[in-house]
């Protein structure tokens, strides 16, 4: 899986982990979240990005995304729900390595579904989906880690 970084350029996920850790050390006493979004856009194909961002609370933070195009047109429900599980899959294998190194991150997934508009009618199901995967969510206005960050980069 490959990451962008807008400063550091193209990155594996290793090297995003270890940006990470090398981020957080430089203010040890600080409280630090990982936050994990994604967002899509249709046009002729859907553009998938999730965005991964190490959140120094109150201070600012740095962000990694990685992206994926497909070619096959989904409704905003499957879309939705893909949009969960791809954020999931990046949350699982950041808390696998996280459990490797003997480091812990709080690790919030942001999900680009809210109380009003189209998404409405699947809060309930797309957040019992990521917390029953033991992860604490956000939803609209609160997501930003999917509806700002991640929807920067799906353009």
């Amino acid at each position: 899986m490959e990451f962008i970084s807008p400063t550091k350029g193209r990155l594996t996920f290793d090297e995003v982990f270890e940006e990470i850790l090398t981020y957080a050390s430089l203010h040890p006493d600080d409280y630090y979240r990982l936050i994990i979004g994604t967002d899509s856009q249709l046009r002729e194909e859907t553009c998938f990005v999730t965005a991964l961002i190490i959140h120094r609370q109150g201070k600012g933070g740095r962000f990694f995304f990685t992206r994926k195009r497909d070619a096959h047109v989904r409704s905003l429900k499957q879309r939705i729900f893909y949009e969960a599980s791809l954020s999931l899959s990046v949350a699982s294998i950041l808390t696998e390595k996280l459990a490797e190194s003997g480091h812990e991150f709080n690790i919030e997934i942001h999900l680009d579904v809210g109380s009003n508009g189209a998404t409405k009618t699947l809060v309930k199901e797309v957040v019992g989906m990521v917390s029953g995967s033991g992860y604490p969510c956000r939803i609209k206005p609160d997501s930003y880690g999917a509806s700002t960050v991640a929807d920067r980069y799906t353009k």
